[in-house]
């Protein structure tokens, strides 16, 4: 500094440095080295965020020592009192030297010859770039847009791979339909066709480097005899050109697996390690970022993937879903369906805890995931074995339990409910249904004869009434002739009325009983 009196001046000290001219008359340059390149540079500016001296810095400040008589005018507090102790140099910070400091930089170009303002520009644009990546421990390698691409980029490979390869089976198939059911696998079928072409090369084809030798008989025989049409040689050629198509795909998706693996061990190791790169790489996705991912609860992460059956399970009033996309995990799939809840939930709470690790985590190592997997193990295997142990009479011994055997009971239709009607267990005989039927002629005739013989006796009761009757008008008459007295023609009379009636009675009662 030249001038110390204007410094005395802090309000009005950014006046004298509006020109490099009036700038050179406050401030003269001492000693000034240049960095090598931006990493160096940045090395030394965290060094001196986090209050420490760089190597370079210490240099220049023990040559200035030597030759110093005044104070160092430092811009941070703590460095100051870290040069002050390990170099004995007295320093001073105050609002003055924060105006100083930014009339120097204002200055820059004027004030240090050799440096031209395009270089400056990009070395402090750079230089920023790479403190605000510090600042926000962000690194190349922790790009967690790479994963969300991969990923979906992988599902949408999977789609194409099994629509070409249905394309492929049934286009072929017209052609020779006895190959798909003897290959099952998809890769090694579109090579077979892709060696071979058309049907009749089969027999003088060598596909052992392919198939095994008992599969290759079975595919030249099945050529020999096949059911499938002539085809041309164009549609062969169209053929194994999508037979190359399905096996470049199918190369580049292993080549794309083996990507997001290593990516996913470099972004998220805990979280690989806890539930698997491809559910990791799906949660990440779906919640469009990691760090977006370690915002989340662990109940949203349980349920991440099943928002509609959430929705639609509060809308009706049941049950909300237990799992989403964490339900793919091994841990989860290798439970029994009781404890599937129970597993999903702890499982989500020690995922949100490496997601967030892996997040705002300096150290990139796996330990805790293994750590916390291992206790998730531990906690399953309890919950397995809490159904197979059995407390024993004196609650201190466990009793003994047989091995489990899975006994499938094999359960045939009955179809004898299916009929109301009576159903014979065997056939009747010719001669069995002759006797039922002379019997039931017997029966008929029977019925006849009684129904005849009640007829006569009908008859008869009916003639005695009617003679009865006659009787009567006679002594009638006889009674006006004679004139005999009442008293001894009235219990005659009485007599003869009666019986005519109890005979009716009786008649009623035969009716009814008939």
């Amino acid at each position: 500094v030249l001038n110390e009196k204007k410094l005395q001046e802090v309000d009005s000290l950014w006046k004298e440095f509006e020109t490099p001219e009036k700038a050179n008359k406050i401030v003269k340059l001492k000693h000034f080295e240049k960095f090598q390149d931006t990493a160096e540079a940045l090395a030394a500016f965290t060094a001196l965020m986090e209050g420490k001296i760089n190597k370079q810095l210490k240099k220049v400040l023990k040559k200035i020592v030597k030759e110093a008589h005044e104070p160092l005018a430092v811009a941070d507090a703590k460095l100051g009192g870290v040069i002050k102790e390990k170099l004995n140099l007295s320093c001073i910070h105050s609002p003055v030297v924060n105006e100083l400091m930014r009339g120097i930089r204002s200055q820059m170009d004027g004030l240090i010859p050799g440096v031209e303002p395009r270089e400056m520009a990009a070395m402090c644009l750079g230089l920023a770039h790479s403190l605000s990546r510090y600042r926000l421990k962000f690194s190349a390698d922790k790009v967690d847009t790479m994963i969300v691409q991969a990923i979906s980029l992988l599902d949408d490979l999977d789609k194409e791979l099994n629509n070409y390869i249905m394309r492929c089976r049934e286009w072929y198939g017209w052609h020779f339909p006895e190959l798909g059911k003897i290959i099952s696998d998809n890769l090694t079928y579109c090579k077979c066709l892709q060696k071979v072409g058309d049907r009749k090369n089969y027999a003088s084809a060598k596909l052992s480097e392919l198939l095994p030798e008992e599969v290759e008989a079975e595919v030249k025989a099945a050529a020999e005899i096949s059911m499938g049409t002539e085809v041309s040689e164009e549609d062969i050629c169209n053929i194994l050109h999508l037979c190359t198509q399905v096996i470049e795909i199918s190369e580049y998706r292993t080549q794309l697996y083996e990507y997001l693996q290593n990516r996913m061990m470099a972004i998220a190791p805990n979280v690989t390690v806890m539930v698997g790169e491809l559910v990791g790489a799906r949660l990440i996705a779906h919640a469009g970022s990691l760090l977006n991912l370690a915002k989340h609860a662990a109940s949203t992460v349980q349920i991440l993937g099943a928002e509609k059956a959430l929705f639609r399970a509060l809308k009706s009033r049941r049950d909300t879903p237990k799992y989403g996309l964490i339900y793919h995990a091994s841990l989860v799939g290798q439970t029994s369906p009781k404890h599937k809840g129970k597993i999903s939930r702890m499982l989500a709470a020690k995922t949100v805890l490496a997601i967030r690790y892996d997040a705002f985590g300096e150290d990139s190592s796996s330990a805790m995931g293994v750590e916390n997997r291992a206790k998730l193990e531990a906690r399953l295997r309890t919950l397995e074995d809490r159904g197979i142990r059995k407390i024993s009479g004196t609650g201190k011994a466990l009793a003994k339990t047989e091995k489990y055997e899975h006994k499938s009971e094999v359960k045939t239709y009955d179809p004898s409910g299916d009929s109301t009607l009576p159903t014979c267990s065997k056939k009747r005989k010719i001669e069995q249904v002759d006797k039922e039927d002379e019997i039931t002629e017997k029966k008929a005739k029977k019925a006849k004869i009684k129904v005849k013989v009640e007829e006569e006796e009908e008859e008869k009761v009916a003639e005695e009434e009617e003679t009865s009757v006659k009787k009567k008008k006679k002594k009638g008459k006889k009674k006006h002739i004679k004139e005999e007295p009442l008293s001894e023609e009235e219990p005659c009379t009485s007599t003869a009325i009666a019986s005519p009636e109890k005979k009716k009675k009786k008649k009623k009662k035969r009716d009814n009983e008939d």
